[in-house]
């Protein structure tokens, strides 16, 4: 059984656990608006639509939802976040060898997340990862983010991966939505940012560690063929 050639991933809570900078730059947020803290994990719970999302179930979450308080605050989380944005993110357990062996084997991989993609490029480079990707697209780069169909194209076409196999890589509904849209088949990780089990949300496989990954990939049957 071979693998397919084009893999897109899921950035936050799929290869990197980034809720402690994320929690830290939401925290940040709430301090100014006079909130009390989020705990990290509860944060876990609320990333996968953007940090506008994030932003705005933050403030629902400590007390009046204020939504005339999103966009102003939108400036104070990007910016914090960006000046700290790997102090605690780390890659999870077993990442880094799955990666090397999916480019030993010949894997095209990209990255599909929607967080803004200089904020993307940024982790990236912050955790030494420059060149294992072909494609960072994230939701600043794509008209409509993840569960949209196009952002799953946008990112196959960054790669230049035509007729190939593909599938995606992530831990949540948003990202199952978004690879059924494109018609591709999902490995979802069961330690990611969601309130719902992973194996209750439509994915082909769930894997607990990245030891299954490859395995996993291989399973995958049929894949979807990039046009």
């Amino acid at each position: 059984m071979t693998l397919p050639r084009a893999i897109l991933f899921d950035l936050d809570g799929t290869l990197v656990d980034t809720a402690p900078d994320l929690a830290g730059a939401m925290n940040h947020v709430l301090a100014a608006h006079g909130r009390p803290p989020l705990p990290v994990d509860d944060v876990r719970h609320l990333v996968g639509h953007g940090a506008r999302a994030l932003v705005t179930r933050g403030l629902a979450a400590t007390g009046d939802p204020a939504p005339h308080l999103v966009e102003p605050s939108m400036p104070l989380f990007l910016q914090h976040y960006a000046a700290n944005i790997a102090n605690g993110s780390r890659p999870f357990d077993g990442v880094e060898p799955a990666l090397d062996a999916l480019a030993a084997a010949g894997c095209a991989l990209a990255i599909c997340t929607n967080k803004p993609t200089h904020l993307a490029q940024a982790l990236i480079e912050a955790l030494g990862w420059q060149g294992r990707f072909a494609a960072i697209v994230g939701a600043s780069s794509v008209p409509r983010p993840k569960p949209d169909a196009g952002h799953v194209f946008a990112t196959l076409d960054a790669i230049a991966q035509p007729g190939s196999a593909a599938a995606f890589v992530g831990d949540s509904a948003t990202d199952v939505g978004a690879a059924r849209n494109a018609g591709l088949p999902v490995v979802l990780v069961s330690f990611g940012f969601t309130d719902t089990p992973a194996h209750e949300l439509g994915g082909d496989v769930v894997i607990d560690h990245y030891d299954a990954l490859l395995p996993a990939l291989r399973g995958l049957k049929p894949w979807a063929l990039l046009p």
